[in-house]
């Protein structure tokens, strides 16, 4: 029962981690482009701080800390760790639908490789 309620635990810091970079992601775009300079900067910070997508995100960081502390108490590092990597499978298919980013063969290819390593860590 404790390795089904770890595996829930991990899925929850997934989600939470995939969540929080999808926020930031969207809060940074409506911020929209600006230039890297140390007068652009502080302005920049300042409208992500108070920008409701970039806190979201913040948040989403800080709630997948706290569940990551508990699977630590819970779990050998060595599995656990590893399956945080279905963060990213998650991530690049959820950039490509909410953002249009270009997801190439490649990429699919290492999301495919990571998936079945986290099979194989998984059933360990």
């Amino acid at each position: 029962m404790v390795k089904y309620a770890v595996l829930i635990l991990i899925l929850l810091d997934v989600i939470l981690n995939v969540t929080g970079q999808l926020s930031l992601k969207y809060g940074m775009a409506r911020i929209g482009n600006f230039s890297i300079s140390l007068a652009t900067l502080p302005p920049v910070f300042l409208k992500a701080a108070t920008n409701f997508y970039v806190l979201l995100g913040l948040v989403c960081y800080g709630m997948g800390f706290m569940v990551w502390l508990i699977v630590l108490s819970k779990a050998e590092v060595s599995y656990a760790y590893p399956l945080i990597s279905l963060g990213y499978v998650f991530t690049a298919i959820l950039a490509r639908a909410m953002f249009g980013e270009a997801v190439s063969v490649t990429r699919m290819v290492g999301i495919m490789v990571t998936c079945l390593g986290v099979f194989l860590i998984a059933r360990s």
